[in-house]
């Protein structure tokens, strides 16, 4: 596979609406722009860890490993559900949208959330695991590219939720949630319920 075309095929998976874009939107609206950023690097340090074990064929090993891979996937989904359920219930009647003031947690708070969101994915790994298969060679001293590429992702995801986080708290389109605050975080709540859900129940 041409490394152009692996190129688009990262962009659109990290584009791609799921979970780690619903957190960030969550955060952002909660929490402020800040909240928002900072979901985004814990997402991207959660790529290098996929781009690790990727690397050390370890993925491979885990996939193989049906109780191991099922571990992950429940542990994912559960905690999916719990972020998902804070958002529906838990949701205040506030109407002010935060921009780039300071959020009311700390940074390492969203950092984890984002982290271990997007490192519980068994999603996630699979796809690093296919992708990587192409880009990895055999020999070891020789994984420039697979490393490059990997550098790749981590700006992406860092890039692209960083840009969702400043959309979304932007003073164009505060007027605009001003009123749905609420009901975005409960949607937000719902779409990482089932996210979880689907990812709990598939086979």
């Amino acid at each position: 596979m041409e490394l152009i075309s692996l190129a688009i095929l990262g962009l659109l998976i990290v584009v791609s609406p799921g979970a780690d874009f619903v957190l960030v939107l969550k955060n952002s609206l909660n929490h402020g722009r800040s909240a928002g950023i900072w979901t985004a690097i814990g997402i991207s340090l959660a790529i290098t860890i996929h781009i690790t074990y990727s690397l050390l064929g370890i993925s491979y090993l885990i996939s193989q490993n049906e109780m191991l891979f099922n571990a992950i996937r429940y542990a994912g989904a559960a905690y999916l559900i719990y972020l998902g359920i804070k958002g529906i219930f838990f949701s205040d009647n506030k109407t002010d949208l935060q921009g780039d003031t300071a959020p009311s947690k700390s940074g390492k708070h969203f950092l984890a959330q984002g982290f271990l969101c997007n490192a519980l994915n068994p999603k996630t790994m699979l796809f690093f695991l296919s992708v990587f298969s192409q880009v990895v060679s055999t020999d070891a001293s020789d994984n420039h590219v697979a490393l490059l590429y990997g550098a790749y992702m981590i700006a992406m995801h860092f890039l692209w939720f960083s840009l969702v986080a400043i959309l979304f708290t932007s003073k164009a389109l505060q007027t605009r949630l001003l009123n749905m605050k609420k009901l975005l975080n409960q949607l937000c709540g719902a779409g990482l319920v089932t996210f979880g859900t689907v990812l709990a129940l598939k086979s």
